[in-house]
């Protein structure tokens, strides 16, 4: 589908300044050429095996599978080990899908291997060494957990708030992207901003969890629903009042998002200033001068 491209200085775009948001920098998909290339082999492989009779051709076919499932395994790697990287509090991943994908693509190349040489040992180095260069490239998935070492019960909770929210963070924004809409992508996209900035709050203070929960739970799910009952109105009804009504819904939702996460940081330095005052009033009580 084709889309009109929008920015600060195209017809109809939206102003930084006016937006309430300035500089909001873009999230980048992880995935880039060195892993979109991997598709590639399970191509070839499977094409170079037409003419290698029904076992060769069979074979083939079950290597490029091998293949073909670790380049999707390494996307999905990538993509979970930056979300890991960019959050304060983060699980490991459940599933170890980098290394997943080193061993199906080793797996892969030695049944490629093994078609053009039908031994024992060609397959087997081709295939380790296709393995040990995968991981070189791409490197492991995280081990460990992230910010969890303390308060491992609390921090346990904030992840998995943080990971709800995520999610439903995700499927608002693929609402926007099947409406071909630029204007309310863009809207999604600041109120993702300001939703991420509360998420980073609590991370970084997870006693902040209780006063975002409702907002990270039930609200971000009704807008979430909100869009996808949005994106499945007949376009003619999208085109009337209902437009403007869920841009105006979007806008008191950022608002109501970013004054939260205001509130958020005013409760900590109003709580700075008490712990504070008590620590002066102990140092008095002890005898030390302290300076006004």
């Amino acid at each position: 589908m084709a889309r009109r491209y929008g920015g600060r200085h195209s017809p109809g775009g939206a102003d930084p300044a006016q937006s309430g948001r300035v500089g909001v920098p873009p999230r980048v998909d992880p995935v880039g050429a060195r892993s979109n290339v991997m598709f590639l082999p399970p191509v070839v492989l499977a094409f170079t095996s037409l003419g290698a009779g029904a076992a060769g051709f069979a074979a083939g076919l079950v290597g490029a599978g091998a293949l073909l499932l670790g380049a999707w395994l390494l996307r999905d790697g990538l993509r979970a080990e930056a979300a890991y990287a960019h959050r304060a509090i983060a699980r490991r991943p459940a599933l170890p899908r980098k290394m997943l994908a080193a061993v199906s693509c080793g797996l892969g190349t030695a049944i490629a291997a093994w078609t053009s040489d039908p031994g024992l040992v060609a397959p087997v180095l081709f295939g380790a060494c296709a393995t040990a260069l995968h991981l070189g490239a791409f490197g492991l998935d995280p081990m460990r957990d992230k910010g969890l070492a303390g308060d491992t019960l609390h921090g346990k909770r904030v992840a998995r708030v943080v990971d709800e929210a995520e999610a439903h963070l995700a499927d608002l924004a693929a609402a926007a992207r099947s409406l071909g809409d630029r204007d309310i992508e863009a809207r999604i996209e600041r109120l993702a901003a300001t939703v991420r900035d509360m998420i980073r709050q609590v991370e970084k203070d997870p006693r902040d969890l209780t006063a975002a929960r409702r907002y990270l739970g039930v609200y971000l799910i009704g807008a979430r629903d909100a869009a996808q009952k949005y994106a499945a109105l007949d376009p003619r009804t999208r085109a009337g009042g209902a437009r403007d009504d869920f841009l105006r819904l979007l806008t008191d939702l950022e608002a109501s998002f970013g004054k939260k996460t205001q509130t958020l940081l005013l409760e900590d330095t109003t709580a700075l200033e008490v712990e504070i005052d008590v620590l002066r009033d102990r140092l008095r009580r002890e005898g030390v001068a302290m300076e006004p």
